[in-house]
């Protein structure tokens, strides 16, 4: 049975934090609240060291008809009380191994990473929505630690949970974790040809077949051809999957 304690490893314990430690984070939250304002994604910050949440952002995708500060007060047992049983051993899972995978890596290099996944949030409607979820390492302690994690929520492209990505800055290659085989598997990340980029530009401006073809200088034909093969790509079925998992994923 998960509880509060599953979700903090004991490889990524922090007992005690150094002055050079604190230093990292003076002022930093204006930081992000200043970027919480900008996007629609729902933002939060992990504090390991308290086991908490450090901030939670006003964006209501995350908060389950929650105020932020009821969330920020909860903390982990808002996963307890509105992440379903299964999908809550997946994110235990989903610690594991990722906690496994930035230990492999050299101190200078772990907040290059981050991890993606997708789970289900319980909803007052009474079926379930499902989030993605993106996890960066803000700070580390100088024994390389991760201290405090910023976390993205958008909806999820995805039609099930799990999906664990993780990719590195500045790098064309991304980890997928087989949950079946118990292990990171690399792939190539996707990437899109210039014109499935300028339609989903136009499409993200509200232009329709038409105008997008009126634009570009193509046959509308040629544009509902090159959609297609855009859906095909990305695995989704309509323009509007297309544009959220293009920006999710920082294809545009």
């Amino acid at each position: 049975m998960a509880d509060l304690h599953s979700f903090f490893s004991l490889k990524n314990s922090i007992d005690t934090l150094t002055d050079t430690d604190k230093q990292q984070t003076s002022k930093y939250l204006e930081v992000v609240e200043a970027f919480a304002r900008t996007t629609y994604k729902s933002v939060y910050v992990i504090d390991y060291e308290q086991k908490g949440f450090e901030y939670v952002s006003d964006n209501p995708l995350f908060l389950c008809g929650n105020t932020a500060s009821e969330v920020l007060k909860m903390g982990y047992d808002f996963y307890f009380k509105y992440v379903p049983e299964a999908d809550l051993e997946l994110l235990l899972k989903i610690n594991t191994v990722g906690f496994d995978f930035y230990e492999t890596k050299r101190l200078e290099e772990r907040k290059d990473y981050s991890i993606s996944y997708d789970f289900h949030l319980k909803t007052e409607a009474g079926k379930p929505l499902l989030i993605n979820q993106n996890l960066t390492p803000l700070f580390l302690t100088e024994s390389g630690k991760i201290w405090k994690a910023i976390c993205f929520v958008s909806l999820s492209t995805q039609q099930q949970a799990g999906n664990i990505t993780i990719t590195k800055k500045g790098s064309s290659e991304k980890l997928i974790y087989d949950l079946t085989a118990d292990c990171w598997k690399a792939v190539q990340k996707l990437e899109l040809t210039q014109r499935e980029q300028e339609i989903l530009h136009y499409a993200i401006r509200g232009y329709a077949i038409t105008e997008i073809a009126e634009q570009l200088y193509i046959s509308s034909n040629t544009v509902k051809f090159h959609r297609k093969k855009l859906f095909e790509k990305l695995g989704v079925a309509t323009i509007y999957e297309a544009i959220s998992y293009a920006t999710v994923n920082k294809l545009i």
